[in-house]
């Protein structure tokens, strides 16, 4: 298989478990050191790849924390050395319950805002100066197919996922003199872990959502893998500020 990462320094945030450990172990399967930073233990994560024959290090970090942030990027530069890929993958989803608008508290709102919309912001600004050091990098930022139809019963989430497509296009408008290149991954009901544990989220969503797809199938972590070694490598070096909708064709537009 050919490596398409190999020597690339790429920090995944929420990376202990699901969609991240896939992209964890799929970019360490690419030839990428990879530095799996997470609020949880990604012991399970980082053994898995190392008794595959790749290179990970895990870090206990809080993506709204600049400290935290700070001494995640000093680490990183200390084992593997600049850092070159940022996927922003950390998110709150499967912790949150369907309810309407009127149910919704501020505290709640505020912290997946914080979370899902602060967060990567403040991991971007992070890795920035690293980047930078470095000639260039790639940031990848996770948004949700519930922005593009709206869906019911989860406004915060929502909005938060629709800020990380503001938030990529203002950041790829900014960088793009630095040779840092800023896209986003639009996913669609994927069955990660949280997602198959969360029988409420599960059952609401499934059937509509397998009913709209052309592929007529359940949607994997793995099936986001080709998009980030894409937008991870040279491949996409003359894209910046854009949105790839993955979901087996359930939005095609």
């Amino acid at each position: 298989m050919s490596q398409r990462l190999t020597g690339k320094v790429a920090v995944i945030t929420g990376a202990a478990q699901g969609i991240g450990a896939a992209f964890a172990k799929g970019m360490a399967a690419e030839g990428a050191k990879v530095v799996i930073a997470a609020r949880s233990d990604s012991t399970k994560v980082i053994n898995e790849i190392i008794e595959s024959g790749g290179q990970a290090i895990g870090c206990i970090v809080d993506v709204t924390d600049n400290a935290s942030l700070h001494a995640m990027v000093e680490k990183t530069e200390q084992f593997f050395g600049p850092i070159d890929i940022l996927v922003n993958n950390a998110a709150v989803f499967s912790q949150l319950t369907l309810k309407p608008l009127t149910q919704i508290d501020e505290e709640e709102w505020d912290q997946v805002m914080r979370v899902n919309a602060r967060g990567p912001f403040q991991c971007a600004k992070a890795v920035i100066p690293s980047m930078r050091k470095n000639g260039g990098g790639k940031i990848i930022n996770i948004s949700s197919g519930t922005f593009l139809r709206g869906a019911p019963m989860f406004c915060h989430y929502v909005t938060s996922k629709g800020a990380v497509v503001g938030l990529t296009r203002a950041l790829a408008s900014e960088l793009g003199q630095d040779n840092i290149h800023v896209n986003c991954i639009v996913v669609g009901l994927t069955e990660s872990e949280g997602v198959k544990n969360h029988k409420q989220i599960l059952g609401a969503a499934k059937e509509g959502t397998l009913a709209a797809r052309i592929i007529k199938r359940s949607m994997q972590p793995d099936d986001l893998l080709g998009a980030v070694y894409f937008l991870s490598s040279k491949d996409s070096d003359f894209m910046t500020g854009q949105c790839i909708n993955i979901d087996g064709g359930a939005l095609n537009y």
